[in-house]
């Protein structure tokens, strides 16, 4: 429950049509089961404790006594679980018959939820017994449970929060409900709930298991919700209908986890209520209502041990296919993006600093794809290597194969002489590799991109990341400048695989040379080379890996989450590949220099937006330069 976690459990259990006693002993069994792995939410399938095919038999007095007795027997024997348990059972009152939910906590029932929306086709007959709930108005329904009377909350579309975590909010739908296009999900998403629990007794049919899960994706996506879906499975009758057990647990539009058809069992899924939470507050157009009924409870938080799986790498999408439409799409957007200014402004020329590495190069790609869609002469395309006393052999050559394996017009302007003249105007010492000596050559190599630029009537493309941006890695009106930066939203653990797979793609002349450039090591290239020709300075050994960093990130800015969420989710997502202490330092470092380095960022030329990541000033990501990073530090100093 820490850090707005909360572990759920959607059980099929073995039933008996009409055994209450056997079906509430399955319940108690398995209850237990899920509150010893952690589960603090408990949803069985609709009308569990009777089983849904009873037919005639609800409109049998012996059958409805069984269950509040059996109903009962559930409250006295999961007392000692710090879980809410969520049971179907039918309720007659006020004359009538309702397709119930009973919210169980601790020997208490919190409330009792009716079936709104009852079917009345072929299969689904239940209008015959059932009668459509009405709205919880805050009013009661009095039941007889073991001789005594119990005045309990009813209604739909009642609220259950936790007093103790309060993101930890729920409602409760049954079955049709969800199927019906205003669903009372709806409401009780506006009125806080962050889950949505759902009691079901769907019959498998060919087709129905995808509809199933698209209908759910869909709901809990555009709710901005998690929604726990209990299916009905074994031992309800096959007189007419199978029902399969299809159990889902979904968390904004993806599915966490899902049960194997025709199997009874429990499905756990950790969903996040914090994040639900804090993405209904990003949106400006969720819109939010006071509760009708709200039903309170106390839970103690303690720690939710986690099964959920952490994508160490969050802005790459798994699997080769996703992944290859993904670099695709990109590519097509930054393209679209260079080639709309490009035509804009009336522009047949574009001027990039080719440095041989990874950013420079998909610079490039970018350029060679905008270039084709204007129908401009790749020769149009200037790139320009500036070698200086960084650069090596194997970054240079590749740079000129580049150039010339995409038809761009190569020019080569060593910039030593410029750069030492620099040094003896400001009066600095060659000898002296510190950060002025790093940024003369940056903003020398800038200074010529930018002239030559006025010189054949281009612009200048920008060829930093992400990444960098978040970091302040750039010098500032050096490579931090340019007029337009086609990767300014791609981090470079992306970059990397947009390059691959432009690799993979090429003839094999390109396809060599783009796949040297994806092992080179990252770096500048601003500080002299190793006596062997290698580079020296590699960034991630000075700033730390840009796997972590991109994790940082996106949990940082996309999410908002804390430093210890962060941490606790990087020590789940690195397990085996980084320790503890590597990743504390360098998440210690993304907070200092993301907060350090705004004034960077502040200023930024235009470059297009790719994804729900981005540091543009105008609009994605508005941060004064003099935030102070105190709190934050705080909270990473309390971690070690």
């Amino acid at each position: 429950m820490k850090d707005g976690f909360i572990k759920i459990a959607c059980i099929t259990p073995p039933l008996r049509v009409a055994d209450c006693t056997y079906n509430a002993d399955q319940i108690i069994t398995y209850a237990n089961e899920a509150a010893e792995n952690g589960a603090k939410l408990i949803v069985f399938p609709e009308l569990c404790i009777t089983g849904y095919t009873c037919g005639d038999l609800f409109l049998q007095q012996t059958l409805l006594r069984g269950a509040l007795d059996a109903l009962y027997w559930i409250l006295t024997e999961t007392k000692a679980l710090e879980s809410v348990v969520v049971v179907g059972l039918p309720l007659a009152t006020g004359g009538v018959l309702y397709n119930c939910a009973a919210v169980c906590y601790e020997g208490v029932l919190l409330g009792i939820v009716p079936k709104q929306h009852i079917p009345n086709y072929s299969e689904f007959y239940e209008m015959r017994h059932f009668t459509p709930g009405p709205d919880a108005d805050g009013n009661c329904v009095t039941i007889t449970l073991a001789q005594e009377l119990v005045c309990v909350p009813f209604g739909a579309k009642q609220i259950f929060s936790c007093l103790d975590v309060p993101d930890f909010t729920f409602g409760v739908e049954i079955c049709e409900d969800v199927w019906v296009g205003d669903t009372p999900s709806v409401q009780m998403a506006k009125m806080g709930a962050s889950i949505i629990v759902n009691l079901s007794c769907s019959d498998e049919i060919i087709g129905k298991e995808d509809y199933r899960r698209t209908i759910l994706k869909a709901k809990s996506g555009s709710l901005l919700c998690a929604y726990a879906y209990a299916d009905a499975g074994f031992g309800e009758s096959t007189q007419d209908m199978v029902f399969a057990g299809h159990n889902l647990i979904v968390e904004n539009g993806t599915i966490l986890a899902e049960s194997a058809l025709f199997r009874s069992g429990v499905l756990y899924a950790d969903v996040d209520v914090a994040r639900l939470c804090g993405e209904r507050r990003r949106s400006n157009t969720f819109e939010t209502i006071p509760p009708v009924c709200e039903v309170s409870f106390r839970m103690t938080p303690t720690p939710t041990k986690l099964s959920r799986k952490i994508d160490p790498y969050p802005f790459v999408p798994s699997g080769d296919r996703a992944l290859a439409q993904r670099c695709e799409k990109i590519l097509t957007l930054q393209a679209m993006g260079l080639a709309t200014r490009l035509k804009h402004i009336g522009c047949r020329t574009a001027v990039v600093g080719l440095s041989g590495g990874l950013d420079s190069t998909l610079a490039l790609i970018v350029m060679a794809h905008a270039f084709r869609i204007c129908e401009l002469d790749p020769s149009g395309m200037l790139a320009v290597t500036m070698p200086c006393f960084g650069t090596t052999d194997r970054t240079y050559q590749n740079a000129c194969r580049l150039a010339e394996a995409y038809g761009a017009t190569l020019r080569e302007i060593p910039i030593q002489k410029s750069v030492r003249q620099h040094f003896a105007d400001i009066g600095h010492a060659e000898s002296v590799h510190d950060v002025t000596y790093e940024n003369a050559q940056a903003r020398e190599r800038t200074q010529v991109l930018m002239d030559l630029a006025n010189q054949v009537g281009g612009i200048v493309i920008g060829t930093g990341d992400l990444s960098e941006l978040a970091l302040g890695w750039a010098t500032y009106n050096g490579d931090h400048m340019s007029m337009y930066a086609v990767n300014a939203s791609i981090p470079k653990t992306l970059v990397r695989y947009l390059v691959s797979y432009e690799a993979s793609r090429a003839e094999d002349a390109l396809a060599l040379v783009l796949r040297d450039v994806l092992d080179t090591p990252v770096s500048p290239e601003l500080l002299p080379p190793e006596e062997d020709g290698t580079i020296a300075q590699k960034t991630e050994d000075i700033v730390g890996p840009y796997t972590l960093h991109d994790f940082y990130l996106y949990y940082v800015l996309r999410l908002g989450f804390s430093p210890r969420k962060i941490y606790r989710l990087a020590q789940r997502a690195f397990a085996g590949m980084y320790d503890d202490a590597v990743i504390l330092k360098w998440l210690k470092t993304f907070y200092w220099r993301f907060f350090s380095q705004q004034f960077k960022r502040s200023c930024l030329p235009d470059g297009p937006k790719v994804g729900s990541v981005t540091l543009s000033p105008r609009g994605d990501w508005r941060m004064p330069s003099d935030a102070c990073v105190t709190l934050w530090q705080k909270e990473l100093d309390d971690l070690g």
